[in-house]
């Protein structure tokens, strides 16, 4: 038999493989399922706080915010693509919900939900994760470089009403602050795919001091004067035809991909009706791409190596590569909800649920690859596994060395 009884009936403890007395000295510890270990990354505390100041468990009708966020969390890890999927994967599991501590899934309470319940708890949720996992993914704090950029998420025309972006296309934006060193997002926002990227760069926060690195999408001299008066590092490109006045050309090493290295001053004004308050100086340092095209980067760090100002730029793949495995292995490219309140809870949720594989994939070393390590999560993820044991047999099946093997 796969479990046995060992003691007396008074006090027993189930565990995998084994049903053995707790009052002695050989019970064996219980093993968590591997969705239950991923959960218990969040701050639940904070969570609960959350829940009480949105209100969102006033008419809960035995649906509480608990139960829809561990459900839209199974749906990412899972791959669940449907309401009617979610509600399935974990009604199939159901024995093992109580150790979750939800109820029972019913895909109209759980559409419902997240039409209805507020999405800013959601995304104030994963600002406070953001802020655990920077303590655990990041190796060190002095600095940090952040990369900015957004990407696009199509939507079907059910949504048209609220999201239209034009005659044939409805669709979202995801605006994303990257720390490339911790591998995880720290900032983001959402808005409807006709929301010009400068215009949610805006409303991020600063960290003084810091370098951002961004592309022709944040094209805003006024913006700039503000990061630079923060004391922060601007990594970005010079459109074509932006002329640098009074350039003062530097001395450059030979055999480079760095082309040139001027100082001098942008345009007096950026538009016809906009003057440039970024009065400075800022330098252009020229490189040639591997596929030979050729970048003016622009920076207000005059005295650091050209090759490091040209080195930052190209960190900025980094959140490229990001956003694709976002997109390849969570649920933003299909979404399970009409509405924008339920696009945002299930964007902010995805966002969730990949800083918890960080933060899980953080206590092995076994799987270094992201992705590997989200594919034995996605297969184990309702088995009764360690974690940071993924890649060994299941003790949970016995092995049968008498089976014959073919040769």
């Amino acid at each position: 038999m796969l479990y046995e009884a060992h003691g007396t009936e008074s006090t027993h403890a189930w565990t995998l493989g084994t049903f053995r007395d707790t009052k002695g000295d050989n019970a064996v510890r219980h093993q968590n399922t591997v969705f239950h270990t991923l959960l218990k990354h969040l701050p639940w505390g904070e969570f609960e706080r959350l829940v009480e100041a949105y209100g969102a468990d006033e008419d809960e009708r035995g649906f509480t915010t608990k139960t829809q966020l561990v459900a839209m969390i199974y749906a990412q890890l899972s791959g669940a693509a449907s309401l009617r999927e979610i509600a399935a994967g974990l009604s199939s599991h159901q024995t093992r919900l109580y150790h979750l501590g939800i109820g029972p899934v019913c895909r109209s309470s759980l559409a419902d939900a997240n039409a209805h319940r507020p999405s800013g708890l959601f995304a104030d949720l994963f600002a406070t994760l953001v802020k655990q996992a920077r303590r655990g993914l990041r190796r060190k704090f002095d600095d940090a470089t952040y990369l900015i950029d957004a990407t696009s998420v199509a939507l079907n025309r059910r949504s048209e009403h609220w999201a239209r972006f034009s005659a044939e296309v409805c669709g979202a934006k995801v605006h994303v602050v990257y720390d490339p060193e911790a591998d995880q997002p720290v900032y983001s926002a959402f808005s409807t795919a006709n929301v010009n990227d400068i215009t949610a760069a805006k409303a991020m926060p600063i960290e003084a001091g810091a370098t951002y690195v961004f592309d022709l999408g944040y094209y805003d001299y006024a913006w700039w004067a503000k990061l630079d008066a923060q004391g922060c590092r601007i990594v970005t490109r010079f459109k074509r035809n932006t002329p640098l006045s009074d350039a003062e050309e530097r001395y450059l090493p030979q055999d480079t991909d760095i082309l040139s290295d001027r100082v001098g001053f942008l345009p007096k004004r950026q538009a016809i009706s906009r003057k440039n308050p970024f009065h400075k100086k800022v330098r252009e340092v020229q490189v040639r791409t591997d596929s030979g095209k050729i970048l003016r980067i622009a920076t207000n760090d005059l005295t650091a190596p050209a090759r490091l100002i040209a080195d930052l730029y190209k960190q900025r793949w980094a959140i490229e590569l990001f956003f694709r495995w976002v997109k390849q292995t969570l649920k933003i490219t299909r979404f399970v909800g009409t509405s924008e309140n339920a696009i945002r809870i299930q964007i902010a949720v995805a966002l969730i649920s990949f800083l918890l594989l960080r933060l899980a994939q953080a206590t092995q070393k076994a799987v270094t690859s992201p992705l590997a390590f989200a594919r034995l999560v996605r297969a184990n993820l309702m088995h009764r596994r360690d974690v940071r044991a993924l890649l060994q047999p299941d003790p949970a099946v016995p092995i049968n060395h008498n089976q014959l093997a073919l040769l």
